[in-house]
C-alpha cells in the first residue's frame, strides 16, 4: 500500500494483524489530493488499483503561504538570490524547506538559508556559491499544499517560477577614491566620480543588489530616522537605484556639485551628477551588484539582499537541513 501526495509526501502506515485494512501512521494534511496505490496478488498474477480522495481544506487561519521575488519569464541580474517571506511564523522550518527547490541549466552549486526579514517574518532566501553565470535558466519550484510548518500551520502553494539570468553588470564603489566603476561582461564600461557617505553616515560596506528604479522621489530624512540638524526633504529626486530597503539609493545629487570625486558629503547615498546618473540608472537592473569598499559595516544579510556577505560555509550552516 502506498499514499503519496505532492507536497506532504508519503503517509507512513501499517496493516493491521490479518491484512483485512491498513491505518496511517499521522494524520493526513488539509487540503491535499493523496493517490492510493493497492497491490493484491494471488496464483502468481498481481493486480494493482489506484484511487484519490482529496481531504477538507484548512481554516484560512491555519494556513501559510510564502511571496517571493522573481516573475514567471524575468529575466534578472547576475546577483539576485532567490527569497521567500512568509505571512506566518514556520516552526518547522526543516519541512518548509525540503518543499522548496531551486534548479540551474547549467548546473550550480547553491543552498538556501534562514533569516528573518527587517519586519520580522520568517524568510528564506538561495543563492549559487558564486554569482549566476549570464544565461543561466532557473526554475523556483514551490511544492507547498499540505506541507505542515508547525503550530497547526499547513502550507496551501504550489508554485513553477522559471526566469532567466541576464548581463553582468558589476559596480564597483570605491568610497577612498570616490568612484564608480561600472563593468559588463567583465568590460569596463565607465568610471564615474560620486560622492558617498560622510563621517557619521557611512555608505554601507560590502554587496547591496539593485532592488528597484524610479525616475523620481521624495527623500525626506525622517523615513530613515534622520531628524534635527542633519535633516532634509529633498523633491523631484532624479534617476533613483534603490540598493536597501534601509534608504540606500544611487542618485542624482546636483547640490553636492563640485564634491563628486572629491569629498564624501552624503548621508549615506551614492551621488553623482545628473547626467551621469542618468547614465548608471539606464545600464543596471533588477538583481545587479553594487560593491562598496573601503567603507565600515558590511550591510546586514536581510537588509535587502546582503546574502554575499556572507562567506559561502557560514551561508550553509542557515539551511535548516543540516
Amino acid at each position: 500500500m502506498k499514499v503519496t501526495a505532492n507536497g506532504p509526501g508519503a503517509l507512513d502506515g501499517s496493516y493491521s494483524a490479518g491484512r483485512e485494512s491498513w491505518t496511517s501512521a499521522a494524520k493526513p494534511a488539509p487540503g491535499v489530493t493523496y493517490t492510493v496505490e493497492a497491490t493484491a496478488g494471488t496464483g502468481g498474477r498481481r493486480i494493482t488499483e489506484r484511487s484519490t480522495f482529496t481531504t477538507a481544506e484548512p481554516p484560512k487561519a491555519r494556513t501559510f503561504v510564502g511571496e517571493y521575488n522573481v516573475d514567471q519569464g524575468s529575466t534578472v541580474g547576475v546577483a539576485l538570490p532567490v527569497s521567500i517571506v512568509f505571512n506566518k511564523p514556520i516552526h518547522d522550518k526543516a519541512a518548509v524547506e525540503r518543499g522548496l527547490r531551486v534548479t540551474a541549466s547549467p548546473a550550480v552549486p547553491g543552498a538556501w538559508s534562514w533569516m528573518k526579514d527587517r519586519d520580522g517574518r520568517d524568510r528564506i532566501d538561495y543563492r549559487p556559491r558564486e554569482y549566476w553565470q549570464p544565461g543561466t535558466k532557473v526554475s523556483l519550484n514551490m511544492d507547498l499544499d499540505g506541507v505542515d510548518a508547525g503550530g497547526g500551520l499547513y502550507g496551501t502553494q504550489t508554485r513553477k517560477i522559471d526566469f532567466t539570468i541576464g548581463r553582468a553588470t558589476v559596480s564597483t564603489v570605491d568610497v577612498v577614491k570616490k568612484t564608480v566603476t561600472v563593468s559588463r561582461n567583465g568590460r569596463a564600461l565607465r568610471t564615474l566620480p560620486v560622492s558617498t557617505g560622510k563621517k557619521g553616515f557611512e555608505t554601507w560596506n560590502g554587496t547591496m543588489v539593485v532592488l528597484s528604479k524610479v525616475p523620481t522621489i521624495r527623500m525626506n530624512s525622517a523615513t530613515v530616522g534622520i531628524f534635527g540638524p542633519e535633516a532634509y526633504d529633498l523633491g523631484d529626486v532624479k534617476w533613483d537605484v534603490q540598493l536597501t530597503p534601509s534608504g540606500t539609493y544611487a542618485h542624482a545629487a546636483p547640490w553636492n556639485a563640485g564634491r563628486f570625486g572629491r569629498v564624501n558629503g552624503s548621508h549615506g547615498c551614492i551621488g553623482m551628477s545628473t547626467a551621469n546618473a542618468k547614465w548608471f540608472y539606464d545600464q543596471v537592473h533588477y538583481g545587479d551588484p553594487v560593491t562598496v569598499v573601503n567603507s565600515m559595516d558590511a550591510v546586514a544579510v536581510n537588509n535587502g539582499y546582503g546574502a554575499w556577505n556572507v562567506d559561502w560555509a557560514a551561508w550553509q550552516r542557515g539551511s535548516a537541513l543540516g
